[in-house]
């Protein structure tokens, strides 16, 4: 069976196709857009001769294109989602172009999917501190009240099980916490936000919903290949997690002693609801990077269950401690410079 991995240049893409390979899969098409350096996928086919890894250039926001890419194709790994940009650039990307995957495997006779989505879809507000958010609680009800990425996400997720509602294909659903690890991004901006020259600590005590890439390919490809599972969703959590005080004081010793100052999340809403105001005061000269909405959010203090992927099979293969060991000691070979995630 051929299988599609969309997405399959980026941070966790690459993990999940050596793991697909790992797990006996020969024949892997990587849906990869035009101009991306390759070379590391390109190594990974070379280690794995016996098999059939294709790179595939292609923009799924190009209708035939997305039509193209998925012929022949009995499963989908759905990574590809737009990461930065406008809210033109991240709809178009995360939205669009599964739209266009969706029209095209409809066309060509469909296949199980497997859509990797975020634990940023969840919506949360209002819960108190602390609380256990499990696969059970509802999507984003306001989504336009969130940031950027959380917004085409939690769209891009509500598309998949329309059209699953209606055309019946076999889905399942991945919602990884913060992905980390080596080449990944930086500090998560769930521990705060690196300004010049200072960092903004708004983390504090909460636990972080961290997942280490090589966990969470392995939850990717065992679900994804799983009987039992379709028309369900996973939340991708690793076990024995840091609190963000604990996680950033790590990085300081282990990386880059950062100037910074620390908000407790009093302090944090406070300052989000003096930046509305203004916002809405001076009619947007302001921007509204931080809302009561966004912060409580982002800094609240949630936590995400892993209960149900543990029942699936799962098993963490990288222990936090060895993740976060890693992790720091490649930041460290990074040397000083802006590592905000």
């Amino acid at each position: 069976m051929k299988i599609l991995v969309t997405g399959a240049n980026g941070f966790l893409g690459k993990a999940v196709v050596s793991r697909l390979l790992e797990h006996g899969e020969r024949d892997i098409r990587c849906l990869v857009r035009p101009g991306r350096d390759v070379s590391r996928l390109r190594e990974i086919a070379a280690a794995n001769r016996n098999a059939a890894v294709e790179i595939w250039w292609g923009d799924l926001t190009q209708r035939e294109q997305a039509r193209r890419a998925v012929e022949n194709v009995g499963a989908v790994y759905h990574l590809a989602a737009g990461i930065r940009g406008s809210a033109a650039d991240l709809v178009q990307n995360s939205v669009v172009g599964s739209k266009n995957l969706l029209e095209g495997l409809l066309s060509t006779g469909g296949a199980r999917v497997c859509l990797v989505s975020s634990i940023s879809v969840y919506g949360t507000v209002g819960l108190p501190a602390g609380s256990v958010v499990d696969e059970a609680f509802p999507l984003e009800r306001d989504p336009a009240r969130r940031d950027l990425y959380s917004f085409a996400k939690i769209r891009q997720e509500k598309l998949f099980w329309e059209y699953r509602e209606k055309h019946r294909f076999p889905l399942v659903v991945v919602r990884p916490g913060v992905i980390y690890g080596a080449g990944g991004a930086g500090i998560p901006a769930r521990v705060g936000i690196q300004f010049p020259g200072l960092f903004v600590h708004m983390g504090c005590g909460n636990t972080l919903p961290l997942t280490y890439v090589e966990n969470c390919a392995d939850a990717v490809v065992l679900l994804g290949g799983e009987k039992g599972v379709d028309g369900e969703a996973y939340n991708v959590i690793d076990d024995d997690l840091p609190t963000s005080r604990e996680f950033f004081g790590g990085y300081r010793k282990q990386v880059e002693a950062l100037r910074y100052v620390a908000f407790p999340y009093a302090v944090t809403m406070a300052l989000s609801k003096l930046i509305e105001t203004y916002h809405k005061k001076s009619r947007g000269q302001l921007p509204d990077i931080l809302t009561p909405y966004k912060s409580e959010f982002m800094w609240k203090g949630m936590r995400y269950g892993n209960t149900k992927l543990k029942s699936a099979g799962w098993k963490q293969t990288v222990s936090t401690i060895e993740a976060m060991a890693r992790y720091y000691a490649y930041w460290r070979k990074q040397g000083p410079g802006d590592k905000n995630g």
